[in-house]
């Protein structure tokens, strides 16, 4: 089984404290470097740990059972190192090690070389918390919606036809939400918001619950609780773009030409989200936003036939994966004809 990198800290941790005792010869040597071609993490944990431990005056003199202030110790040349690039020792200061330890040495080494081993192990810790980071893409095809439960306590839905790469680390979480929508319920972590970005705009918060629909060159931002910030990336001149405040309740629609935003009520925005459960929901909306909106779900298309169907407003709520029952609606209520073809659906005026 693959350890994990926590483990391979460990381990070359304690490799390391060894390898700087009194007790190291060839055969422990041999066993350090067909640990090291096990794999090429291995190495880089290790080789990561001895460049801390070089630059670090307190860890050495641990190591040496010396006290702070006194001449560094001999580093040990005449063990091969790793087959990688070496550190470079070119401002080291090589003192004279005595040959024989005094009776204090002699207890305080094993103690001393325990302690930086658990110090090195510390320190793998913190590479591994700090520098981490997870790294995930995530996609949807037609018709279908996923769930998506983060490492830092936050979900996504990701609609149809969407795709987004998630990366979160000690500092900062980051979605690029590549194509289509997806919403987010953000866990709270003042010290580290939560960033989506689509195009050159992104939404941050801290904890809070939002939509983020990216189709091409514009962005939609629904907010159902909470405060988000609406940015835009600094422009040619290098100039910081303004930056909108959205709380719930708010529709913003970003664009080249500039960003609008609707304030309604949190129901009213609530409603823009029902694609979650299954449902799109319409109020006084044109047939042909109405037609767009199911074709993000459906491989049958609908297809507005001329600018007078178009403009027909509608009313309801609808099951996204039920075409034909929105259809044929349409066809008792409206002025509507509808031709079915095999791959779409045409709708004319009468």
């Amino acid at each position: 089984m693959v350890s994990s990198s926590r483990q391979i800290e460990q381990t070359a941790a304690d490799w390391l404290a060894r390898r700087e005792s009194d007790h190291w010869d060839r055969v422990q040597q041999g066993r350090l470097d067909a640990w090291l071609d096990q794999s090429v993490a291995h190495r880089v944990a290790f080789l990561r740990l001895e460049a801390a431990w070089q630059e670090s005056g307190r860890l050495a003199a641990l190591g040496a059972g010396q006290a702070m202030g006194a001449p560094r110790p001999r580093i040990h040349t005449d063990h091969p190192a790793p087959a990688l690039s070496p550190p470079d020792l070119s401002e080291w200061v090589f003192a004279q090690r005595a040959d024989r330890l005094t009776a204090q040495t002699r207890w305080t080494r094993p103690f001393a070389v325990a302690m930086t081993s658990v110090m090195l192990a510390s320190l793998a810790l913190g590479w591994h918390w700090w520098g981490q980071v997870e790294q995930a893409s995530y996609l949807t095809a037609l018709g279908d919606l996923r769930e998506v439960a983060l490492s830092d306590g936050s979900h996504a839905t990701l609609s149809s036809d969407s795709e987004m790469a998630v990366s979160l680390s000690r500092g900062e979480r980051h979605v690029d939400l590549q194509r289509g929508e997806a919403f987010f319920e953000v866990a709270k972590d003042p010290g580290r918001p939560f960033a989506v970005a689509a195009g050159t705009r992104r939404v941050v918060a801290v904890g809070t619950r939002f939509s983020v629909r990216r189709e091409d060159q514009a962005m939609r931002v629904v907010v159902t609780e909470g405060v988000v910030r609406l940015e835009a990336l600094p422009g040619a001149d290098g100039h910081a773009q303004p930056t909108t405040l959205l709380p719930a309740g708010s529709i913003a629609v970003a664009n080249a030409d500039g960003v609008l935003v609707r304030t309604g009520s949190v129901a009213d925005a609530e409603r823009l989200v029902d694609w979650r459960s299954g449902t799109l929901a319409f109020r006084d909306t044109s047939l042909a936003e109405a037609a767009a909106e199911f074709n993000r779900y459906n491989r049958r298309k609908l297809v507005i036939a001329d600018a007078e169907a178009g403009a027909l407003r509608v009313g309801g709520n609808f099951r996204w994966s039920n075409t034909d029952a929105f259809v044929r609606l349409l066809e008792q209520g409206f002025p509507v004809r509808a031709e079915h073809q095999a791959d779409r659906i045409v709708l004319h005026s009468q």
